[in-house]
């Protein structure tokens, strides 16, 4: 009798704790963008990147999580035009960037996430070709729009074409190791 009634009160008790419900935002593919910068010696490139699904996971109105999955095949160099752009888009979707026909997609997931002064401190996981490695980034959430601009070291992806650190390249036809995402939500 003990028992049944120690088991009564521990789950009447719980019953009255306030519950907290993860709400989970999908994001508008459509209208979300997600643009990337390369650099060399002598100049960048510019393009985007489609994203394929994403969500964001609030609680309470606060931003405690995220899951994305981009589309390697839809990179897209958007500095040039012609046949320099058709080469150019070849080559990053080939064996010696992204191989996107081999990894078709990327996923970025929140592992944590910390309110700060003017948005949020995020550690993620960033899978490429296969290859997951942590990445950080502060993200901006305002009503129903997030963004963030963050650094991704491609080595760190196995890709390490034209790279100056990884190989004996001359350096005016070297490739830098880190390009720039700048990505804008809206959900």
């Amino acid at each position: 009798m003990k028992k049944i009634s120690l088991v009564l009160l521990a789950t009447l008790s719980f019953s009255f704790l306030p519950s907290s419900k993860v709400e989970i935002k999908k994001v508008n593919i459509s209208n979300s963008t997600i643009k990337w910068v390369g650099y060399k010696l002598t100049g960048k490139h510019e393009g985007t990147i489609t994203l394929k699904k994403g969500e964001l996971m609030f609680e309470n109105n606060t931003l405690v999580g995220g899951k994305f999955i981009m589309d390697m095949t839809s990179i897209n160099t958007t500095d040039l035009g012609g046949g320099s752009k058709e080469r150019l888009d070849g080559h990053l979707k080939s064996e010696d960037f992204f191989d996107s026909y081999k990894f078709k997609t990327a996923t970025m997931v929140f592992e944590n996430v910390k309110p700060t002064t003017n948005g949020y401190r995020v550690n993620a996981n960033l899978t490429i070709k296969n290859i997951t490695k942590p990445v950080v980034f502060n993200m901006e959430v305002s009503g129903n729009s997030a963004k963030t601009k963050l650094k991704i070291d491609r080595t760190k992806y196995n890709i390490t074409y034209k790279s100056a650190t990884m190989t004996s390249i001359l350096k005016d036809k070297a490739i830098y190791d880190e390009f720039d995402l700048s990505v804008s939500l809206k959900f």
